[in-house]
């Protein structure tokens, strides 16, 4: 079992706000300015929650266009090749 401790000390949340804000479009376009932790916090969940819907449209937009598309053609192949690792 782990020894780790089970409390975020107020350096690792500091550590961890500066991190996130320094991530997030929104806060970054605020500057220097601090947002509180708690609203730091949500714009990181509505940042990640339009992540997500974005990767669903496009995900569905992809579904689109291989459903009418050759799938033997060059342009299906490109998009086959996009997927292996």
């Amino acid at each position: 079992m782990s020894s780790r401790r089970s409390r975020i000390s107020e350096e690792e949340i500091a550590e961890l706000l500066s991190k996130l804000q320094s991530l997030l479009p929104e806060a970054r376009r605020r500057g220097t300015s601090r947002a509180s932790a708690s609203k730091l916090l949500k714009e990181t969940c509505n940042y990640i929650k339009s992540l997500h819907r974005e990767v669903d449209d496009l995900s569905d937009r992809l579904s689109e266009m291989m459903a009418t598309m050759d799938m033997d053609s060059a342009q299906a192949e490109i998009i086959r090749s996009l997927f292996r690792p």
